[in-house]
């Protein structure tokens, strides 16, 4: 059987943020096995979101706010406030209260 790549553990990483909380981009790819590779995260997600049906909404970036622009921005903010995820008018979340933390490491 042969090894999952890192693009195959970031998507299962992202189906594993539960509904009510976020992550961030550098903390998947930590646990996806690469620490420095929060850029990757993002293709991922831009690549892969809608044919691996992913949370992508449950994903923002490293100083706790929303990193699109525009109609996405306002998309991603709906789909949190649906969830219960509270973000202020420019996108910033509390991650004290938010920030998914697996009680154990998920090991795609």
């Amino acid at each position: 059987m042969s090894e999952k790549t890192f693009t195959q553990r970031v998507v299962e990483v992202i189906k594993n943020i539960p509904r009510g909380k976020v992550a961030t981009y550098g903390q998947l790819a930590a646990m996806a096995g690469n620490p420095r590779g929060a850029r990757q995260v993002v293709r991922v997600l831009v690549a892969k979101s809608g044919k691996e049906g992913l949370p992508w909404h449950r994903v923002i970036n490293g100083k706790g706010t929303i990193s699109l622009t525009g109609a996405g921005f306002d998309e991603q903010k709906a789909l949190l406030t649906a969830e219960g995820v509270a973000a202020d008018e420019r996108g910033a979340i509390d991650l004290e209260k938010y920030q998914w933390r697996p009680a154990e490491n998920v090991s795609p």
